[in-house]
């Protein structure tokens, strides 16, 4: 990664799995980067919604609620809610608000800047691919539940092989073009297409796994998946 800040694209379903809140887990997430920062690194992390998107938005589709921009907005303010949270993890290391347009440099002298949703039609990792637009990052990392990204869903088809390496050509044929809200995918279609435009490297990191997550920001190297 290079110099300035470095964004990373932390999935909800770190924050919260769908077990609940892990402390020790936030805690020790916490503490690795800041460890970073003492070391002279600086963040912008974007925080998704998770389950708590999903949730809310299963609820929604529950009473009659099925309009794309409607459930988007929902998840929006997941991601927003968790990024809160996120933040006051950090305190004054932090930037004292959640930062939701990517688009916009904000003027900080704080090396962690947090972020959330910005606008329905796409996943905080379109926000995290336009915030390494805006602040200049060639790369950024994607932090979730998988360990790598599948030829296809290892959960459906036990063939499924990992991909170490792969194009955004290549891996936009695996995931399609289109975004539904709440989909769990390993990255939003409409970031992958943003990022193949910008030539933005992305590296797939399993976000519990905070061994590979210190490896990842402290030496670039990591068991994941690349794309580029």
């Amino acid at each position: 990664m290079q110099s300035g800040f470095n964004v990373i694209s932390v999935g909800g379903s770190i924050i919260i799995p769908q077990t609940g809140f892990d402390s020790q887990f936030l805690k020790q997430f916490r503490d690795l980067i800041i460890k970073q920062v003492k070391s002279g690194k600086k963040f912008i992390l974007v925080i998704g919604g998770g389950a708590t998107a999903r949730q809310y938005q299963a609820a929604a589709k529950n009473v009659g609620i099925i309009d794309r921009e409607e459930l988007d907005y929902i998840g929006i303010a997941a991601t927003v809610l968790n990024a809160n949270f996120v933040k006051r993890l950090f305190g004054d290391l932090a930037y004292a608000e959640v930062v939701t347009n990517p688009t916009k440099k904000v003027k900080t002298s704080k090396p962690i800047i947090i972020a959330a949703g910005w606008k329905p039609g796409c996943s905080t990792d379109t926000d995290a691919v336009l915030m390494a637009k805006t602040y200049d990052a060639k790369a950024m990392y994607n932090l979730s539940n998988i360990d790598y990204v599948y030829t296809s869903d290892p959960k459906t088809n036990p063939t499924a092989e990992k991909i170490m390496t792969i194009s955004w050509r290549d891996f936009r044929k695996i995931i399609g073009d289109e975004w539904n809200p709440g989909a769990n995918l390993p990255f939003d279609p409409i970031a992958a297409k943003t990022a193949e435009k910008l030539k933005l490297t992305v590296g797939f990191v399993r976000g519990d796994n905070l061994v590979e997550v210190e490896q990842a920001l402290s030496f670039g190297q990591f068991n994941g998946t690349t794309i580029r």
